[in-house]
């Protein structure tokens, strides 16, 4: 069955080259001049959405998170735009984006992506037991994306340093289980020699305080471990 993309932007010319290149490469394409016309033709027959930032009306931004919370659309989003600033792009991914790139761009670049995407998001729907874990790991207001090392809770970006996110990871990859210190140096330090099991102590009590009222549900099991609690 052919991929069905919406390309949204208020840029004709944008719109133009994208239109004609995506039908170019086998997909049937569908245009918005803005996100409101977008969202009134929005539905579920869609595969992906190319949706520039900056709209006049409503932006980018305030439609992702439209579809996301109030239509729990889960059509993936790629975010156009010309800005490339780190806090934009981490922007872009709390709001429920799955990719994001900057304008000028190449037109090999976009249809890779648009490519990557769609088989991502066809390999998920399949969802058979052999498939990897999804990239993305969503639990309650926590979600984490494994592959661009993201935390984002409740629509807000944390700043977690590599060995914080591998704990974190450790403990969300299987809520309920109760990992002991010596399993998580194992997980997160690999062996590393003179890391002492107090340490696990020190980055969970860091942990819990940038996760704010969600770091409760990280538990302390007396003389066992430490567990992410669903």
């Amino acid at each position: 069955m052919t991929q069905r993309i919406l390309v949204v932007d208020d840029e004709a010319d944008i719109r133009e080259i994208l239109v004609c290149n995506l039908e170019a490469a086998g997909y049937e394409v569908e245009e918005a001049v803005s996100a409101e016309e977008a969202l009134d033709k929005l539905d579920n027959t869609y595969s992906l959405i190319l949706l520039d930032v900056m709209l006049g009306g409503i932006s980018g931004f305030r439609m992702a998170d439209v579809l996301r919370k109030e239509r729990k659309c889960n059509i993936p989003i790629i975010f156009l735009t010309a800005k490339d600033r780190e806090n934009d792009l981490l922007t872009g991914f709390a709001r429920g984006g799955d990719d994001y790139i900057t304008k000028p761009f190449s037109l090999q670049e976009v249809l890779a992506r648009v490519k990557a995407i769609l088989r991502r998001s066809s390999s998920q729907d399949k969802a058979d037991a052999d498939t990897p874990a999804d990239d993305i790991m969503t639990i309650g207001g926590l979600t984490i994306d494994k592959t661009r090392k993201v935390v984002v809770v409740n629509n807000e970006v944390l700043k977690l340093s590599p060995k914080e996110f591998g704990i974190l990871i450790t403990l969300c990859t299987h809520p309920g289980k109760v990992f002991s210190r010596e399993e998580i140096l194992d997980s997160v330090w690999h062996g590393e020699a003179f890391v002492l099991s107090r340490t696990i102590d020190v980055h969970i009590t860091r942990i819990r305080k940038k996760l704010g009222a969600l770091g409760n549900q990280i538990s302390n099991r007396q003389g066992y471990g430490y567990c992410f609690e669903v």
